[in-house]
């Protein structure tokens, strides 16, 4: 029998709901190839403003939250959707608490309230917060899915048939009930009238800059890290076929990233009226997180351990070993330009989105990219994924776009920060703003040619995964091994 037939089997006799997963899985690739194509759009604005069009609603200022949130919270939201709902059944051998109505509820719960951030964000409605532009009837409902989400999960692990708890799901569980708390805080508002599309933060001046960056760096460290180290925890040692490296280490890892990234918010508010001892908290937590991040990305590379060669004919796993290079390369740039020196000259800078994109699109979109092709073949109960060599093809197209993008973006802010503090001889500013925007002018071009190579990348995974919900195999030699 074969292993996919055993899963089937196994699945089978414990019920799992692997109806919701598969829309979820659906719903990641769809809105990732949107969130994607908005971002190559606004990429461009940049570089062409008349691609604006003179119209509000295609405003550089309006799509750009679209495509954040499109590839935060839609893409990158609904991978962690489908993969928690994934790992949970099958590490606590239980089906979904609740059953399948509570789980199709939390799926188009959550679909609705994309829809309605990004219709708020186009037509002009919005809070005007990092991360957290919906208003608050958005909030609202997000809320409510929220806390239906943390019910199924609790839920399945209350009810599990397996009495250890897997390390994923501690990483699981921390993304889910700490989101839950940025979310209702940094979202306590006061709305004007009851059906207005406008309300008033209950929170002012530097009180909200602090409470909005606690949640803007923690939406990272919890909703872009912890939960995608859940993905890495459960499928690299899936796909290279090998225990994790150090089961110790990874729940010293866990209780450390948890207390440190916490604290680290205020090095977003360097040279603020934010207090100097809250800046210089957050840049030392932000630096000790330079420890347990590196602690989880050693054990996951160290998982290959006896496994490397897999590498040459693998490229599913090529993938995974790729994100957890970028995991450690990102989780290594934030602690040093956290510090104060360092964040004079970064902050404010294109820098800072090379740094950001490093890590998202390395990072967080490369672990999911590979848990989807993990995904596809056991939810459709396919022997295998449709075209290996696509997949290779889609890794290098989209390495590629990555380092065109982010090493114009390194190139771009390093300049912008050192023309901006440029003085000629009589201590006056040496460059106009406009003479910086015209000096990135060539850097924008080549960082929407990093987002197009990137975005063909995941048209290709789109094309591959379909054809292998199909059950089409196409003929191809092994991949990665020498011809005779």
């Amino acid at each position: 029998m074969t292993a996919v037939a055993v899963d089937d089997e196994f699945a089978a006799m414990t019920g799992y709901n692997e109806a919701v997963i598969k829309k979820f899985t659906v719903a990641t690739v769809f809105w990732g190839v949107v969130g994607f194509s908005v971002g190559v759009l606004i990429a461009l604005q940049l570089a062409f403003p008349v691609l604006n069009m003179g119209l509000e609603w295609f405003s550089f200022g309006r799509l750009r939250p679209v495509h954040t949130s499109g590839v935060i919270f839609a893409f990158g939201g609904n991978a962690l959707f489908a993969t928690s709902f994934y790992v949970v059944q099958r590490t606590c051998r239980a089906p979904l608490f609740g059953g399948p109505a509570l789980a199709t509820f939390v799926f188009w719960g959550y679909q609705i309230f994309i829809v309605m951030a990004a219709l708020g964000y186009v037509l002009g409605i919005s809070q005007g917060k990092e991360y957290a532009e919906p208003e608050w009837y958005v909030d609202l409902w997000l809320t409510i899915v929220w806390v239906a989400y943390l019910v199924i999960y609790l839920g399945t692990l209350a009810t599990r048939r397996e009495p250890h708890i897997y390390v994923a799901n501690w990483f699981y569980l921390a993304f889910i009930v700490t989101v839950a708390v940025l979310h209702i805080v940094n979202n306590a508002t006061i709305p004007v009238s009851l059906f207005g599309a406008k309300s008033y933060i209950l929170w002012s001046g530097v009180q909200d800059a602090l409470i909005q960056w606690w949640y803007g760096h923690n939406a990272v460290g919890f909703f872009l890290t912890a939960g995608f180290l859940g993905i890495m925890y459960y499928f690299v040692p899936k796909q290279a076929g090998r225990p994790v490296y150090s089961y110790r280490l990874s729940i010293v890892h866990f209780w450390s990233l948890i207390f440190l990234y916490i604290w680290a918010g205020p090095h977003h508010l360097h040279y603020t009226a934010l207090p100097d001892w809250a800046q210089t908290l957050g840049m030392t937590f932000s630096i000790m997180l330079w420890m347990p991040s590196w602690g989880g990305m050693i054990n996951g590379l160290f998982t290959l351990s006896g496994a490397w060669g897999k590498l040459r004919t693998d490229p599913v796993l090529k993938l995974m070993v790729t994100s957890l290079a970028f995991y450690g390369m990102s989780t290594f740039e934030g602690p040093v330009m956290s510090i104060k020196t360092v964040n004079g000259l970064s902050h404010y800078t294109d820098w800072t989105i090379g740094h950001v994109h490093s890590g998202a699109m390395g990072w967080v979109a490369f672990i999911t990219f590979a848990a989807m092709y993990f995904l596809v073949p056991k939810l459709w109960k396919r022997e295998r994924l449709y075209s290996v060599r696509l997949v290779n093809t889609h890794f290098w197209i989209a390495t590629i776009g990555i380092v065109f993008y982010i090493t114009s973006m390194w190139v771009s802010g390093i300049m912008q920060g050192l023309m901006w503090r440029a003085y000629d001889s009589l201590g006056f500013l040496q460059y106009s703003f406009v003479e910086t925007v015209a000096a990135m002018h060539p850097y924008y071009l080549i960082r929407a040619l990093g987002g197009v190579l990137f975005l063909i990348g995941a048209l290709i995974m789109t094309y591959n995964l379909w054809q292998t919900i199909k059950g089409n195999v196409r003929d191809e030699k092994p991949f990665g091994l020498p011809q005779t």
